[in-house]
């Protein structure tokens, strides 16, 4: 309850209600083969997230888009759910709470709620406490026989003795760490990336950090 507490207080800091940015028809992207994509996480408010308010720098880091699963195999959306969190256990990243919860992000023409749904919980390779990846997953949405569903993961670094505690680290890292794992471990085997174009690079007010502007993808054959 105090993270949730915290992370509302700085983003308010941060930049108020009234500067954040609502998405546009412009944020969303039309990968080959694959349905409509929304660049973003959404917080709460229905305004692009912000990495718990924090600055990158001077500037607002916006938290992308970076995974893409696409499941041939399941057979109706709570079987996509089910698969999708036994594959993330199975590579190491439970759902464990100590989260900001509650994002959306859009697929197709709808925005879906996030998995996991607890209301601090997200998939993470370590607890809160220290240094850690974590991510939210988007979906199911149904698509060519199967099912497509969309994450944001990010890393972020813990000390103590700073302020905010709970500071951004990487999007690249934590996007390839998990990747790899599923990849190894799971049925969700590596299958290229897409370009989503949401690096956001020379922009006077708003980053995404290390991230590339792509989303790995991550398939389960039928």
């Amino acid at each position: 309850m105090l993270r949730l507490t915290l992370a509302a207080v700085m983003t308010l800091l941060a930049f108020p209600l009234a500067a954040q940015e609502l998405p546009t028809a412009a944020d969303v992207v039309h990968p080959p083969g694959l349905p409509a994509i929304g660049k973003w996480m959404i917080d709460r408010d229905g305004t692009i997230a912000h990495w718990l308010g924090q600055l990158d720098g001077r500037l607002k880091l916006r938290e992308p888009i970076n995974v893409i699963f696409v499941d041939g195999a399941a057979k109706t959306p709570d079987d996509a759910r089910r698969r999708l969190i036994a594959a993330s256990t199975a590579a190491g990243y439970p759902v464990r709470f100590g989260h900001s919860a509650g994002y959306r992000a859009l697929i197709g023409s709808d925005r879906y709620p996030q998995l996991p749904s607890g209301r601090d919980d997200a998939f993470s390779n370590g607890i809160f406490e220290l240094s850690n990846n974590h991510g939210r997953i988007f979906g199911p949405h149904p698509f060519d026989g199967g099912f497509v569903s969309i994450a944001a993961f990010s890393r972020e670094s813990i000390d103590l003795i700073r302020w905010p505690m709970h500071a951004y680290a990487s999007f690249l890292r934590a996007r390839e760490d998990y990747a790899d794992r599923l990849d190894r471990l799971t049925a969700f085997k590596r299958s290229g990336y897409a370009e989503l174009g949401n690096a956001l690079r020379g922009d006077p007010g708003v980053t995404t950090g290390d991230h590339d502007g792509r989303a790995v993808i991550l398939k389960a054959e039928r």
